[in-house]
């Protein structure tokens, strides 16, 4: 797909003010119709890419035993959900059967200083149960910082686009909550059941999400303006970013969290397809309410998280 947008972030940190507010008018423009991007000059260094999807390879290479020794405790969001745990369109109030994936998920590396929140240090603060599998631990660190920065950059670019000073956004996210999360949809030796998919349609949940397919995979679509499905191929050497719900309601429905759904191409039946993907988060008591217009209400991002997760895993 040769006409997929593209934000070079390069470009924007180098251009002058003029400049900048033509590339934010360009995600503006983006974000009303789709709310799906690609992002290039993002600056990750392809060793730290690399070394993520190495060591999570072998860790779905593992037995179904070992995996599981590193599995959620009960309600809990991080360490290894097996298939038939998730389906992500019950996150909408749409019963389906459970998603044809299994993941590893993480958290935040530490608790802010003076967080005190019973649910908040339950839930986003937990421990990442890591797998005891040499690098794995670090390779994982090390890829979610990268994410947390390129995060804070793109918002600053949402800030722009949005005729806001760049740094508006900065107090929301000085402390978020994003989780991360390796995501390995296996072979299927069978038909589906009816209404199964690899990931169930749904939107995400926060501000954005910064997402990795695994090069020449396919099954990603995207629900258009039109009300038909169009996939979203990788692109070679970017990061494929799309806006969720908090960022929807920060524009007061100005840009549009897109429903997405991972297919299963007849041609990859028998194939397994992964992504690394990383959910923008704004800090756990962070108020979010629309920036301008009719109010159509507020949520604050922790608690909202937590509902939309016990939906799609309940």
């Amino acid at each position: 797909m040769t006409d997929f947008p593209l934000l070079d972030l390069a470009a924007f940190a180098a251009a002058d003010p003029e400049g900048r507010a033509a590339i934010g008018a360009e995600v503006d423009r983006i974000c009303r119709e789709t709310g799906f991007l690609a992002v290039t000059g993002h600056g990750v260094p392809d060793e730290v890419i690399e070394n993520l999807w190495s060591h999570a390879r072998t860790f779905f290479a593992q037995s179904p035993e070992d995996k599981h020794k590193v599995a959620p405790t009960p309600g809990g969001p991080y360490g290894y959900l097996g298939p038939g745990t998730e389906a992500l369109a019950k996150s909408r109030g749409e019963d389906t059967p459970p998603d044809l994936k299994e993941s590893f998920n993480g958290g935040p590396a530490a608790i802010p200083p003076g967080e005190t929140d019973p649910d908040a240090l339950a839930f986003c603060y937990a421990p990442t149960p890591f797998p005891a599998l040499p690098g794995f631990k670090d390779a994982w660190r090390t890829y979610y910082a990268e994410m947390e920065t390129l995060a804070a950059r793109i918002m600053e670019v949402f800030a722009v686009a949005l005729d806001l000073p760049a740094d508006h956004f900065a107090p929301f996210i000085s402390t978020p909550i994003s989780g991360m999360r390796a995501l390995n949809y296996p072979a299927q030796d069978k038909a589906p059941k009816e209404n199964q998919l690899r990931a169930g349609a749904h939107t995400d949940y926060g501000s954005l999400t910064i997402l990795l397919p695994e090069p020449g995979s396919r099954g990603l679509e995207i629900l258009t303006p039109e009300g038909t499905w169009r996939g979203i191929p990788p692109v070679d050497g970017a990061f494929v970013i799309n806006i969720g719900d908090l960022m929807a309601l920060w524009t007061n429905g100005r840009w549009t969290s897109t429903l997405h759904r991972v297919v299963t191409p007849p041609d990859w039946a028998t194939k397994t397809r992964m992504s690394i993907a990383y959910f923008h988060q704004p800090n756990w008591h962070a108020e979010i309410k629309p920036l301008s217009g009719p109010a159509s209400g507020s949520v604050t991002s922790g608690p909202y998280l937590m509902s939309k997760f016990a939906a799609a895993n309940g």
